[in-house]
């Protein structure tokens, strides 16, 4: 399974940024594909999570009306929209996929069995 992470960079405050996450490696869909994000110094975070099949999606309360995560259910992919995006969002995300195993809490990290490389995003202010 790889999962291949885009769209990471440098933009000001209030801009927009996209990110995506393909998954490639099995014949069937994932189960569930989300975004965490840590930022420096400090704990990994939920930020959103999709489910495959239904499309509902969660985020956090932080990014709720700002973030919104959406897939491509035959490219595999995800997209996490990033808008009017603030200095605290400033961080490393991940994409992670749960494939082949059932998600019952989508904001547990635990839950997930393939992660991302890591993508920065930085808002200057």
């Amino acid at each position: 399974v790889q999962l291949q992470a885009s769209g990471g960079g440098l933009v000001q405050a209030g801009g927009s940024l996209r990110l995506s996450c393909a998954a490639s490696g099995r014949t069937y869909n994932p189960n569930a594909m989300a975004y965490f994000r840590q930022p420096l110094g400090r704990e990994r975070e939920f930020v959103g999570a999709i489910a495959w099949s239904s499309g509902h999606t969660w985020y956090a309360d932080s990014v709720k009306g700002r973030f919104t995560i959406s897939r491509d259910n035959p490219k595999n992919t995800a997209y996490l929209q990033m808008d009017a995006l603030k200095p605290e969002d400033t961080a490393v995300y991940y994409c992670a996929v749960a494939w082949g195993r059932p998600v019952s809490t989508y904001s547990d990290p635990d839950h997930y069995n393939y992660w991302g490389q890591g993508t920065l995003v930085t808002v200057s202010s």
